[in-house]
């Protein structure tokens, strides 16, 4: 009997074989504490830096520059609290922006700090020029995605970068769902932080890393030890930092081989849905060159005849034919609201709330989205009312 046909690689990448290898023995043998002076804690603080200098080389940053967390939500946290908590109080963000970015940008609100939530514009993106309006004295930090988890729209990091330079205000970016993808450099996209997590490129789950810039004045969030120069307590996870390092590197050998078969395999889901679906839907990504990432296609059904489709009912039916996708951010989908992405975007809460997600990854097959749309096909003809 075939496999399930896994189509959420936004939510997560299954462990690449060569990582488990990589991380094996410091789940075994290795177990030293990285902080231990002895002979097995050298060998964990061997690996960890060793494996700091890997990832810092990829990113054309400095060892001292990367934090280890235990992930995107915990890496854009510390950023973001970090950099308010001393000095300029202010936050720019965009309404589009990760819950990770959204929730501690509402708790600053809340205690006071002057937070501005910029709209995107009709893709999910926002421009430098509306970022640049919105810095005021008081803004500490502005964060912007580099691809949205949920439609896949790429923000203009470096433009607006470079709008903030010129105003001495540090940029941060969450980039979840890129790292590891593209072949990201941080002085190309000019940031003075970035959030990235093993398991969006097929690493462990529970790591993740956040760049800071040298001479940047981050606050740390976890206090309780001088890990990682005390930007972050808490005994290092050995076997999972080697995990990521070995994760990264084979990513950014095969990108370009990735990225052209996630672009081919996005340019026939959406052909072969335009060709199968005999009903309305809204493609909320811009497909057009270069604006949205090659891995995410993301689509929603507005009512019709004044009748709501069930997204529920759509993800579960597709669950039950063997076809694994979601609404949007695995973070909130247990929530079954509309999508906070899709209504900032314009989308009303009756189409907002009958998203697909499709996203695919390294391994997914044209067989697999062939699939996929038939599948789609049958349920939608069940469903919906014609």
């Amino acid at each position: 009997m075939p496999g399930p046909i896994y189509l959420d690689h936004a939510a997560t990448t299954p462990l690449d074989a060569r990582v488990l290898e990589a991380m094996r023995p410091y789940l075994t043998e290795h177990y030293g504490n990285a902080s231990s002076v002895h002979a097995l804690g050298r060998r964990a603080r061997f690996a960890v830096e060793e494996s700091r200098e890997r990832i810092a080389a990829l990113l054309g940053a400095e060892p001292g520059e990367i934090v280890f967390t235990s992930g995107g939500t915990e890496a854009n946290n510390t950023a973001i609290r970090g950099m308010t908590a001393g000095g300029r109080p202010g936050l720019i963000t965009s309404a589009a922006e990760h819950e990770a970015v959204l929730r501690p940008a509402e708790a600053l609100a809340a205690a006071g700090h002057p937070v501005t939530i910029l709209p995107p514009d009709a893709t999910g993106a926002v421009c430098a020029a509306r970022v640049g309006a919105a810095l005021t004295p008081e803004t500490g930090l502005v964060s912007v995605m580099h691809a949205n988890n949920e439609i896949g729209t790429l923000n203009p990091v470096a433009e607006i970068a470079a709008v903030c330079r010129r105003h001495g205000v540090p940029v941060h970016c969450d980039a979840v769902q890129t790292a590891g993808l593209f072949r990201l450099r941080v002085d190309d996209l000019g940031v003075d932080l970035l959030s990235a997590s093993a398991h969006k490129f097929y690493g462990p789950k529970g790591i993740g890393l956040l760049y800071v810039r040298g001479g940047v004045d981050l606050q740390p969030l976890v206090l309780g030890g001088a890990q990682e120069r005390r930007r972050r307590g808490g005994t290092e996870n050995v076997a999972a930092i080697v995990g990521m390092a070995t994760a990264l590197e084979l990513a950014y050998a095969e990108a370009d081989a990735r990225v052209a078969h996630l672009a081919a395999l996005q340019r026939r889901l959406h052909d072969g849905l335009r060709q199968a679906l005999d009903v309305p839907f809204v493609l909320n990504t811009p497909l057009e060159d270069g604006k949205a990432a090659p891995h995410l296609l993301n689509i929603a059904f507005p009512p019709v005849d004044g009748r709501a489709v069930d997204g529920e009912m759509l993800l579960l039916n597709l669950d039950l034919a063997g076809v694994l996708v979601s609404a949007g951010s695995a973070c909130t989908s247990g929530a079954l609201e509309p999508s906070h992405v899709l209504l900032a975007i314009g989308r009303d809460p009756a189409t907002a709330a009958a998203a697909v997600r499709f996203s695919a990854g390294k391994d997914t097959s044209e067989a697999d989205v062939d699939a996929a749309v038939d599948h789609l096909q049958r349920i939608v003809r069940r469903m919906v009312p014609r």
